[in-house]
């Protein structure tokens, strides 16, 4: 394999579509066309209670010090007009903040300030959770955007993956087994010898399924519980703007941050704690774990049987999730949630897949690929395009002589990497030589002898 893979995933089709029952406060959606977020009017709109705001502002204001309303709103990602201010006014009425000055036309840009009585409310409130950020949006209403953003499968053709693969050095036969496993939009597991490129078809596959960008909250409320969904680890800003207007001067809900779909990878560290809401003592608000984040997108498991969770308990943990698109997750008070599960799961992995697991795991794995050996063919074709890369003059006798002296003389296995890092060995021997990267036998050697491991 080489380089990576590029983002070109065709345009994923949209149908008009029915409301779905159940979506709650704030979902309603026109038919048809991509689903956005709907706009903020009134309080009664986000679906949350008034003393949970409330107790929301007090903490910025707290926090903060003295803030302009329109400053409070764009910490708490609420339109001041029809939502926020009714907020303020309650908070003026109950005297838990002073008005301390104007800094502009409209109560938007009054400079509001805690009270002493404000200040107690607000640290009982951080007592409860510490949080102090983006309001967050309800249960259902992630659920119901989840869904609309979720409803139409990609569906890749032989001539899509082609041009989206032509990068690479990949078989006819890879790419009959690849096509299938990526419409299936469950589960894959690729295997085979390390250096061979399983990781990289992953992130193909990845950007393959991955399409237009999409919507996530920057938390949930669950009853008063707080999960916090956006990371700027695991999730890339849209490129589009993350700002939509719908008629008139009427801006969508700022709770929402438009992301491209997520591609999470994790490797050894991942453990099955880690599945689960994260509660955090200190903080007291919750983390929702990767396959939460991943949602929408593709959650690669990477060196699979190196965590730190044997690889049965950790099939165990997605058998549910696989079959009926849903996830349970715990809450600290023992109560159990329902999340929505639109998520790709990609477990890769260089060891036996017979000493990991048994057949009757492996068979709820919808499609199992072997990533082998690249033939003498494809290891020419890979050894072609890095010198190509690298601005190096291909030489036909010297690859035939790399061949014969360092792999088939010591009966070593053709790696896909091999070419990238052999020749990346004999860039920086030549520069230390002060002399241009050549195909010499002299450089060829040197590379091979300071990269190969003598058995």
């Amino acid at each position: 394999m080489t380089d990576q893979p590029t983002r070109n995933a065709p345009p994923r089709p949209v149908q008009p579509i029915k409301k779905l029952a159940g979506q709650g406060s704030g979902n309603t959606q026109p038919l048809g066309g991509p689903w956005t977020p709907p706009p903020l009017n009134q309080l009664e709109d986000t679906g949350l209670n008034m003393l949970n705001v409330a107790d929301l502002v007090l903490k910025v204001l707290y926090l903060g010090g003295v803030l302009a309303g329109t400053e409070i709103s764009e910490v708490v990602k609420l339109p001041y007009t029809g939502v926020l201010d009714s907020v303020i006014d309650f908070l003026k009425r109950e005297k838990y903040l002073e008005v301390r000055g104007a800094g502009g036309f409209g109560e938007a840009s009054y400079q509001y300030i805690i009270s002493s009585k404000g200040s107690e409310k607000a640290r009982e409130a951080l007592e409860r959770s510490q949080y102090a950020g983006p309001a967050p949006v309800t249960l259902d209403q992630y659920i119901y955007s989840v869904k609309m953003q979720n409803r139409e499968r990609l569906t890749v053709h032989e001539s899509d993956l082609k041009q989206v693969m032509n990068h690479l050095v990949i078989s006819e036969e890879m790419l009959s087994k690849v096509g299938p496993a990526i419409n299936s939009g469950r589960s894959i597991f690729l295997y085979g010898p390390p250096g061979n490129g399983k990781t990289t078809i992953a992130e193909v596959i990845g950007r393959m399924i991955l399409g237009d960008d999409m919507w996530i909250p920057y938390a949930i409320d669950v009853d008063g519980q707080l999960i916090r969904v956006f990371d700027d680890v695991n999730h890339v800003l849209s490129e589009k703007s993350g700002v939509v207007k719908q008629g008139t001067g009427v801006i969508s809900d700022p709770r929402w941050i438009r992301i491209k779909r997520p591609m999470i990878m994790v490797g050894g560290e991942l453990t099955l704690a880690g599945l689960d809401l994260v509660y955090d003592d200190i903080n007291k608000y919750y983390e929702a774990p990767f396959q939460v984040k991943a949602n929408g997108g593709m959650f690669l498991i990477d060196d699979f049987g190196r965590q730190q969770v044997r690889p049965r308990d950790l099939l165990n943990r997605w058998i549910v999730p696989l079959e009926k698109g849903v996830d349970f997750l715990t809450l600290a008070t023992g109560r159990k949630i329902e999340m929505p599960f639109y998520v790709l799961i990609v477990f890769s992995t260089n060891l036996d897949p017979r000493e990991l697991v048994d057949d009757a795991f492996l068979r709820r794995i919808r499609h199992k690929i072997q990533v082998g050996d690249p033939s003498y063919e494809d290891y020419r074709e890979i050894f072609k395009r890095v010198c190509d890369a690298k601005k190096i003059k291909y030489d036909e006798q010297a690859l035939a002589y790399l061949l014969k002296e360092w792999y088939i003389n010591h009966d070593r296995p053709l790696r896909s990497v091999h070419p990238r890092d052999i020749l990346n060995q004999l860039v920086d021997i030549a520069s230390y030589l002060n002399q241009p990267p050549m195909l010499t036998k002299e450089l060829l050697d040197r590379a091979a002898a300071s990269y190969f491991v003598k058995l």
